[in-house]
């Protein structure tokens, strides 16, 4: 008999009931993790302010005043406590690159309202290739700032309790699902989840920079710790231009996330640029400030990176706050903030990469299940490769921040060029905006060399890698774009329906038996054609049942009823396969055919739980997969479903 197994799965809508059981059942078990699905018409309530707008596009940028810094600081090591001093124009050098970006960023959301990200604004004014590598870029770098946040925000952790460093990877791994279960509740709701703790790291890092800066002028530039600090190792280097070039390198990991807002502008509530704008304003601010005081502080204090991942690590905040603060209880609210953003401030790839790939795939780039919205009106497969992708670059590098930053920040630089570049050609075509034109065209410069100055002083830490896989990227979108362009030419139809090509369909109908499911499956071929073909396949040497008994009960009642008779085929199978002589059997009757449709009949048993499924034998859904491998375009596939009343 051909079966198959159904789950029991509530409908959209459904809401948790009130018995304790009911609870367990897959639809409430989501309602109560992601909450209730949302109507295309609730859209508007989804829509953010500046408020939710800061942790919701701003965590990747603010966090990374938690690791920038510290991995610029981390290549410096080899200076000894020479390589402290030049934390400040190095931070400087990338805080005045900070402030060209924004401006050019500014400009980008005036002129695309419904969001003018890298891809977009590259792909209207540069053309193909450039969208295409801003859109690989993008892609890689939003995989990267989740895999950084997460390590970055479990060092934090890592830092404050060190037992914990062999766990590292399990860890990232749990934040990994706790930040995909907020996300997958749609954005107003990451936006309110995520703001306590945003403002939290902002407010008790500004707290210890103001209390630093006070220290350091009030000792007249002498502050002295509270707690000690650990000896700065010797200098085993000297200062070379290289080794400041891949510095800066290093550091321009603190830019990451700037081109959020730019690209979710349609997430605010209106007036959108309005909002987006002040939402920028305030992050670059916030960034720059902690940033450039984070610098200055670890100057004035003497605060030098630790080798990360090896014994006595401590993160470079977690030093800097108990030398300002001391070790009390201020230190652990810090210390928690700072992982909690860190470790959350993936969301800001969680937040556009849905967006990003959704803008491919409506160019035919990406697949188009990218587009499909989600119950909680999420562009959810976005957020389930992201997921994906970010799982398996932790586990590949053991989930620790150090072995992920040489990757990073190649695809965000590339990004900005590109936007930036575009934005150039954007406002030439406008004309009259030479002062915009200029803005931007700074910004391309500016952005380019940086890109350049990051490929080359990382390349054989692993950029490569990352270069690498743009080019590989864009070959797929290629490919995926071929395939919808060649589906679309032998699909397209430029005339109406041609009434000589409706036809009865020739029916072939697998029976193994006559009982129910034959019945209805049967009955059901009556209605469509006159022309069917019941196939059976025997196993044995001796005749089954149903080749007996088919005058009996088939036959002679649709004689007698006037209605067509159909044929019995008994397809011999002396080495007991059963789905190959039917489908080559499906193959031959097409053959010999010159314009008819060849309609097969699926009967299939449909049990109420899945575990029922285990009892059946699957051969309807294999039979079915193979008729959609080897058929044709003139062969149909139908499923005839017979439901169980009582299991």
């Amino acid at each position: 008999m051909l079966s198959a197994a159904q789950s029991e799965i509530p409908g959209p809508g459904q809401h948790l009931m009130a018995s304790p059981g009911s609870l367990l059942k897959p639809g409430n078990i989501l309602t109560l993790l992601f909450g209730r699905p949302l109507a295309t018409t609730e859209e508007r309530a989804e829509h953010i302010g500046p408020i939710a707008g800061i942790p919701v596009f701003g965590l990747d940028a603010l966090s990374s005043a938690a690791y920038g810094p510290e991995a610029a600081l981390t290549l410096l090591i080899p200076l000894g406590l020479l390589g402290v001093h030049y934390i400040v124009p190095v931070i400087t050098a990338i805080v005045i690159l900070l402030f060209i970006v924004f401006f050019s960023y500014r400009q980008t959301i005036d002129a695309y309202p419904h969001g003018g990200g890298s891809y977009t604004v590259a792909s209207q004014n540069l053309g193909e290739g450039a969208g295409l590598l801003a859109a690989a870029a993008l892609m890689i770098d939003y995989t990267l700032t989740a895999a950084v946040g997460i390590s970055a925000g479990v060092g934090a952790l890592i830092s404050a309790v060190p037992s914990l460093q062999p766990h590292t990877l399990q860890l990232c791994l749990g934040v990994l699902a706790i930040l995909t279960i907020i996300n997958m509740r749609g954005v107003h709701d990451t936006g309110v989840a995520f703001m306590i703790p945003t403002y939290l790291f902002a407010g008790t890092l500004l707290i210890v920079i103001g209390v630093g800066i006070w220290q350091v002028l009030h000792t007249g530039g002498h502050p002295h710790p509270l707690t000690a600090l650990p000896q700065i190792p010797a200098a085993t280097a000297a200062v070379s231009f290289w080794l400041l070039l891949k510095v800066f390198s290093s550091g321009c990991t603190a830019m990451t996330g700037v081109e959020a807002v730019s690209n979710g502008v349609m997430a605010f509530r209106d007036d959108t640029r309005k909002n987006a704008k002040i939402t920028l304003t305030i992050i670059i601010v916030l960034l720059a400030v902690l940033l450039g005081g984070i610098a200055f502080l670890c100057r004035a204090y003497s605060v030098a990176a630790t080798n990360p991942g090896g014994p006595g690590y401590e993160s470079v905040l977690s030093m800097l706050t108990r030398a300002v603060m001391g070790h009390g209880a201020f230190y652990y609210v810090t210390i928690a903030s700072v992982l909690l953003v860190l470790a959350l401030s993936a969301n800001t790839a969680f937040a556009d990469f849905p967006r990003l790939t959704r803008a491919i795939a409506l160019d035919d780039y990406m697949p188009h299940v990218f587009m499909l919205r989600g119950r909680r009106l999420l562009y959810s497969w976005g957020i389930y490769v992201l997921v994906a992708l970010t799982a398996i670059l932790l586990i590949i590098f053991g989930g620790v921040t150090d072995r992920l930053i040489p990757l990073y920040a190649i695809g965000a630089f590339m990004a900005f060029t590109l936007s930036q570049a575009g934005m150039v050609m954007h406002w030439k075509r406008q004309g009259k905006a030479r002062l915009k034109m200029f803005v931007n065209g700074l910004g391309a410069v500016a952005t380019g060399i940086t890109t350049i100055v990051v490929l080359v002083a990382k390349f054989v830490d692993g950029a490569w890698i990352t270069a690498l896989l743009v080019i590989v990227m864009i070959l797929l979108m290629r490919a995926v774009k071929r395939h919808y362009v060649e589906v679309d030419k032998e699909t397209a139809l430029d005339r109406p329906i041609v009434p000589a090509q409706i036809t009865e369909p020739i029916v072939v109908l697998p029976i193994d038996c006559w009982n129910r499911l034959s019945e209805k499956a049967l009955c059901f071929a009556l209605g469509i054609s006159h022309d069917i073909r019941c196939v059976h396949v025997q196993a044995g040497d001796d005749p089954d049942p149903i080749s007996e008994n088919w005058e009996k009960d088939v036959a002679a009642p649709l004689r007698e009823a006037g209605r067509c008779v159909p044929t019995l085929e008994i397809l011999k199978s002396p080495y007991r396969y059963i789905l190959t002589p039917i489908v080559n059997y499906v193959l031959k009757v097409e053959q010999e055919t010159t314009f008819h449709k060849i309609c097969v009949i699926v009967p299939e048993l449909v049990v109420h739980h899945w575990w029922d499924g285990l009892l059946h034998n699957r051969r309807a859904d294999l039979l079915k997969v193979m008729l959609l491998v080897r058929g044709n375009k003139r062969i149909v596939v139908l499923n005839i479903p017979w439901y169980l009343e009582h299991n």
